[in-house]
């Protein structure tokens, strides 16, 4: 039975869309059939990113029953997805998302949801509909108060938090150092993203960043937090900093070893 990932953020501008879609498409390179789910249903991207930019089958048609939850799957290259509409013409419950999500279990090995950006019942739905959260922060005090909340949020209705994605980072002294933000929200960190105007080439292309460039440091992350998920560990391609890295392994390194062995070890 596959399982369903939801992606949280409570704050626009993090790359929570992009994350999304970098994960998935990485789940997808190791041969998992995934399917990626727009649940930011007020203000939706997902399909924009991926140039499906009208369509008429979505996760609102879904969940106002105006078609199936299977008709309203699209197809991308190596990964499947739901969109949502830019303008619903009717209301929607979303709190149903978990019932229309449940028979696609047994058609894929994940469900990755794309949340809201807001303390709503879009966010909520999402929190409740999945088995396991990610959440996405970057390295700044606005950004850290509002993950803290959504963390907090995610806690008190029981969904387990795998961990957090940094992105944007630019790896300098005046961001928040990964072990501050480890202390403040009591999450491990699963994945630090360095920032990259190639995330914007990639949405400008409508093609996953981890196609549009395999070999960055961003890919080879998003990459190893994949493997973590399915129990297969990514080697990336030789140089000499990885040597280094083996003898100091940074954080991340770190807190993917640690869920591997927890989940997956002997």
């Amino acid at each position: 039975m596959g399982k369903i990932i939801g992606i949280l953020s409570l704050k626009g501008g993090v790359g929570k869309t992009s994350s999304t879609i970098s994960l998935g498409s990485s789940l997808s390179s190791f041969g998992k059939k995934v399917l990626l789910v727009d649940c930011n249903f007020s203000a939706p991207n997902l399909g924009i990113h991926l140039n499906i930019l009208n369509p008429k089958k979505t996760i609102h048609s879904a969940l106002d029953g105006s078609f199936s939850v299977n008709e309203s799957i699209h197809k991308f290259e190596s990964f499947d997805l739901i969109p949502a509409s830019l303008y619903p013409l009717t209301k929607i419950n979303p709190f149903r998302l978990k019932e229309i999500l449940k028979p696609l279990r047994n058609d894929y090995d994940f469900i990755i949801l794309d949340s809201s950006p807001s303390l709503n019942q879009e966010t909520l739905s999402v929190i409740l509909a999945s088995d396991e959260l990610i959440v996405v922060t970057t390295p700044d005090y606005p950004t850290l108060s509002t993950t803290i909340k959504a963390i907090k949020l995610a806690k008190s209705k029981g969904t387990p938090i795998m961990g957090m994605i940094i992105n944007k980072s630019y790896g300098k002294n005046f961001e928040l150092s990964l072990s501050e933000i480890e202390r403040t929200a009591e999450v491990p960190i699963m994945a630090v993203i360095p920032h990259d105007s190639d995330f914007v080439k990639s949405l400008y292309i409508f093609t996953p960043y981890v196609i549009n460039k395999p070999k960055s440091k961003g890919t080879i992350e998003y990459k190893k937090l994949a493997g973590v998920l399915i129990g297969k560990k990514y080697s990336e391609p030789f140089n000499w900093i990885n040597i280094f890295r083996k003898i100091t392994p940074e954080p991340q390194e770190v807190n993917r070893e640690v869920y591997y062995e927890s989940v997956f070890g002997q």
